[in-house]
């Protein structure tokens, strides 16, 4: 497993400072978000330059960490069109810039019906399906022709929100350039979280082969919700995780979520001891 941070929950210094903390701290992979890292320039969809990304690609190189994840996430099923042209476009160039950058994936979550992208109950519907399976289909399309991996994350409160919706997603596709980020945090919720072994087992054996990249994070719930924090500090059962990626799926990028700089160590310390004294 190799260990990485989301990048904009680092230090708020420059892209080059926060890589060089972060390789401090331990972390050997990141999630690079452009637009959440970067503000001394453009990152617009007409800045993505090869140029761009070759400074880019050499300031993670000289740092010895790998962009396991270049984010991308929009809403694939808003109903403003204009609005939808234009996530995909910024899709198919973050898709474009991956090939350049050789990022691991192009990392995206699946949606809303709205325009605010927040939960609706539609979310959950066939129709809301149907529109998100449509609206993908040419991303993936491009994403194989640019020869990236295109990782959607499944998330309790938008469209692709269950295990088997996911693996319905896979087998629609039918792309080998269609993958998934597993965040087991995000499958859960208030009403189901009690669950949670289930429901992570129930994800292993129906995403187990498509899993491309690990998202780590914990929960608590307080005041009758559901909300995420660091590794370690939480109601998080991560024996089935551990033991899944050590059997299956080895030199993973695993990202830790919901960190800060105060306590990005400690956590990544804390799964490193879970890592450690798992026996399988």
């Amino acid at each position: 497993m190799q260990l990485g941070i989301r990048l904009h929950d680092t230090e708020n210094v420059s892209l080059e400072k926060r890589l060089e903390i972060a390789r401090e701290q331990g972390f050997v992979c990141g999630h690079l978000a452009l637009s959440k890292v970067i503000s001394e320039h453009p990152v617009d969809v007409s800045a993505l330059t090869p140029g761009l990304a070759a400074h880019i690609r050499r300031l993670f190189e000289k740092n010895e960490i790998d962009i396991a994840v270049l984010g991308c996430y929009l809403n694939l099923a808003t109903p403003n069109v204009c609005d939808l042209r234009k996530n995909q476009q910024k899709y198919m160039a973050h898709i474009r810039f991956a090939s350049l950058l050789g990022a691991g994936v192009v990392g995206t979550e699946t949606g809303a019906v709205n325009e605010t992208y927040s939960y609706d109950v539609r979310n959950h519907t066939q129709e809301a399906l149907d529109i998100f399976l449509k609206n993908v289909k040419p991303i993936i399309s491009y994403a194989e022709k640019m020869g990236v991996i295109f990782a959607i994350e499944p998330v309790f409160k938008h469209i692709v929100n269950t295990p088997a919706r996911a693996r319905e997603v896979l087998d629609a596709m039918k792309s080998p350039n269609l993958q998934i980020i597993f965040d087991p945090v995000n499958l859960l919720d208030i009403t189901n979280h009690q669950n949670q072994k289930e429901i992570i087992r129930e994800a292993i054996d129906l995403l187990g082969d498509d899993i491309a990249v690990v998202h780590i994070k914990d929960y608590i719930v307080k005041d009758n919700e559901l909300i995420s924090v660091e590794a370690g500090s939480g109601e998080m059962d991560y024996t089935d995780l551990i033991r899944f990626i050590k059997e299956k799926k080895p030199y993973v990028h695993a990202t830790l979520e919901n960190t800060v700089p105060e306590n990005a160590v400690k956590a990544r310390m804390y799964i490193q001891g879970l890592w450690d004294t798992c026996n399988i």
